[in-house]
């Protein structure tokens, strides 16, 4: 499941979170024209957060990578939430530890 938030630097103010691309839309357009006029404020930023409520574009490609099997393995459970399992988190650094040394298994016995 994805989810969405709007921030407007200006205003400093931050959307609850929608879980649908159109939803991110209205959020963003109903606060254009409510308090702006119309305007779009400079710096404004409206993506796909991960459960943290962390943007995806702001992190790390690592931490993006964890974020995101993380965010898989506690959907699982429960859709809605947001927030990390214990066990989501740590299956996910498993997964990225256990394929890194995998591939270095793999280059190590081609060589």
């Amino acid at each position: 499941m994805h989810r969405y938030r709007y921030r407007c630097t200006v205003c400093r103010t931050t959307s609850p979170v929608v879980l649908d691309p159109d939803d991110l839309d209205a959020e963003g357009t109903a606060h254009r024209q409510g308090v702006h006029g119309g305007h779009i404020p400079d710096d404004e930023i409206a993506g796909q957060i991960d459960r943290l409520g962390r943007w995806y574009a702001a992190l790390s490609p690592l931490a993006a990578l964890h974020a995101r099997i993380a965010d898989g393995l506690s959907d699982l459970r429960d859709e809605k939430t947001m927030g990390h399992y214990w066990w989501a988190s740590a299956g996910a650094a498993l997964l990225i530890g256990g394929t890194a040394a995998l591939t270095l298994l793999l280059i190590a016995a081609a060589l």
